[in-house]
């Protein structure tokens, strides 16, 4: 992405964006993980799939889940065929504002 300022062309990568975009955080998170059932999954896609890396594995091979920083992209939930996640939008006034 280009953004014009004057004569100057500023490029800016995903990282950089996502950056600018702001997080209105709810006490209550809008996924919840049975952790049961990821004990269970053998590959653990959501460690691999979620682009803001909020899924990762513990030394226990557990996985530790951080909604805060959640992009609302749904892929974890597309991803999870073991059913462990429980997955709604943010209520109103939560969750991610895109900038771009």
């Amino acid at each position: 992405m280009e953004i014009s300022e004057g004569s100057d062309i500023i490029l800016m990568n995903t990282d950089d964006k996502l950056a600018l975009d702001l997080f209105h955080i709810d006490k209550e998170p809008h996924i919840k993980v049975d952790h049961e059932k990821c004990r269970a999954c053998p590959h653990k896609l959501c460690t691999y799939v979620c682009p803001a890396q909020n899924y990762t594995l513990n030394g226990d091979n557990d996985i530790a889940f951080s909604w805060e920083g959640c992009l609302e992209c749904g892929t974890c939930r597309i991803v999870c065929d073991r059913g462990a996640l429980t997955w709604e939008y943010p209520r109103g006034g939560y969750g991610i504002c895109y900038k771009f």
